[in-house]
């Protein structure tokens, strides 16, 4: 990535950028959709290149206030850091063409990889490429795990969260949400009581270097459609709330409340609200629910799911499109002749209903974070739950990798090829930091040779 020079980037010559209509920027929101490659790292740090450094649509600072606004938001923070810089450039469309079009490419593309999944995955070719990836899964989690503890797990206290976090799913077997609410209860007092426990800096911080100005630079006046009202909030909510309840209710009266469908709109709207530290902390709460109680896929599509989200651009969370996809085709809900349509149907559902709250919080919650330009006092509980993700993520990979390494039960001999592929993806990946995508790659290629000449 390329950086401005320092003398360039504060000459006070450099013009203002010209204005961005918003056909413009949802050319640009579109391409952002097929090129957000990385986890929501990756995707900020393109946006932040784009935006920040090379086309100057936002300054730092204000980039970095509406960042710190959506990581303490339920859902995905990269997503909703486009959705709020939409709206604030060309308003409430702004925000929804923004956030739209950057997962909608995501969707297309892990639908299709779903299709080619249910339709051929007993090919030979196709079975090895899906028993390397499993193994590079397993790795994958565990290295997620340790990202997000390398950068919560600072002191004892939040040692002790993550430990009481594993203990409770692994040994007690206790809800997700549960133990969500118990991390954030603790932060919150926490933080009262023992403040210094808790003070969690973000993983994302400005280093204070100037691009030149920007169309909205720091000291730019609020634009009118900005300005924070609480008649304007409570509009918004209430619009919010009713198209979630036009569309439940919808489900509801076609399936009733016991179908496939309205169970998955109403389980992904809970899902949504529980989207703490990122997509790896919902996952075991969609294990939980769409393997073990709906049963809409088995263990090993969800890994299979994982790898598929992992190597597709987009929020990793678009993982539950494939999960909707899979639903659908056994649901049998439009008829026992139509499983791609059902599938299709299913996987739009359920990314609906993810998503739609990240588009709610962002455009009720943004006038007010914008007239702050303050940092936020949110962190604590956030911090608690974070630290516990990261003991809920070891339970999952520990999950996984059981169901890699013994796939028939414990009383059945280890499978040596794949702990061999576990071993060598977690060696690339912690020692040599390795990228996602070359070791999905990698052990897909060896799955498929294993399977095909050994």
């Amino acid at each position: 990535m390329n950086q401005p020079s320092p003398q360039s980037a504060i000459s006070p010559s450099m013009p203002c950028p010209s204005p961005v209509s918003l056909w413009q920027a949802s050319l640009y929101w579109l391409k952002l959709g097929f090129i957000s490659f990385g986890g929501p790292a990756g995707q900020i740090s393109i946006m932040h290149h784009d935006l920040v450094e090379n086309n100057r649509w936002i300054s730092e600072k204000r980039f970095l206030h509406a960042l710190n606004y959506c990581m303490v938001l339920p859902g995905p923070e990269a997503q909703q850091l486009a959705t709020y810089i939409g709206w604030l450039m060309h308003g409430a469309w702004g925000g929804i063409v923004a956030g739209s079009l950057f997962v909608l490419p995501s969707f297309f593309i892990i639908t299709a990889l779903a299709w080619i999944y249910m339709a051929y995955g007993a090919v030979p070719a196709i079975v090895g490429v899906l028993y390397g990836i499993k193994p590079a899964v397993v790795a994958i989690v565990l290295f997620a795990a340790y990202r997000i503890g390398a950068r919560v797990l600072k002191n004892q206290v939040m040692w002790c969260i993550a430990a009481f976090a594993f203990i409770a799913i692994f040994i007690f077997k206790v809800p997700f949400p549960i133990i969500v609410l118990s991390a954030g209860m603790i932060g919150y007092f926490g933080s009262h009581l023992a403040p210094q426990y808790f003070k969690v800096g973000s993983s994302y911080s400005a280093d204070h270097k100037a691009y030149g100005p920007a169309l909205i630079d720091d000291d730019s006046p609020t634009p009118q459609h900005a300005n924070f009202s609480w008649k304007k909030l409570l509009r918004v909510a209430a619009i919010g709330l009713a198209i979630w309840f036009m569309a439940i209710a919808l489900l509801f009266i076609r399936y009733g409340w016991n179908g496939a469908l309205t169970q998955m709109g109403w389980f992904f709207t809970k899902a949504a609200l529980l989207t703490f530290g990122g997509a790896y902390a919902v996952l075991p709460y969609v294990y939980q629910g769409a393997v073990e109680h709906y049963q809409w896929l088995n263990p090993m599509q969800m890994m299979d799911g994982l790898a598929l989200g992992e190597t597709t651009p987009g929020p990793l969370i678009m993982i539950v499109t494939f999960v909707g996809f899979i639903g659908g085709w056994g649901s049998q809900a439009l008829g026992s002749d139509s499983n791609v349509v059902c599938s299709i149907v299913a996987a739009a559902i359920v990314t609906f209903f993810t998503f739609l709250p990240s588009f709610i919080f962002i455009l009720m919650g943004a006038p007010f974070i914008e007239s702050t330009h303050g940092n936020l006092k949110l962190t604590a509980p956030l911090s608690a739950i974070t630290a516990a993700v990261v003991g809920v993520i070891v339970n999952l990979a520990l999950f996984f990798a059981y169901h890699v390494l013994w796939p028939k039960g414990f009383s059945t001999m280890l499978d040596w090829p794949s702990a061999i592929i576990i071993g060598c993806a977690t060696v690339a990946v912690f020692k040599f930091k390795v990228n996602v995508i070359p070791i999905i790659v990698s052990c897909s290629l060896l799955g498929m040779v294993y399977k095909l000449f050994i």
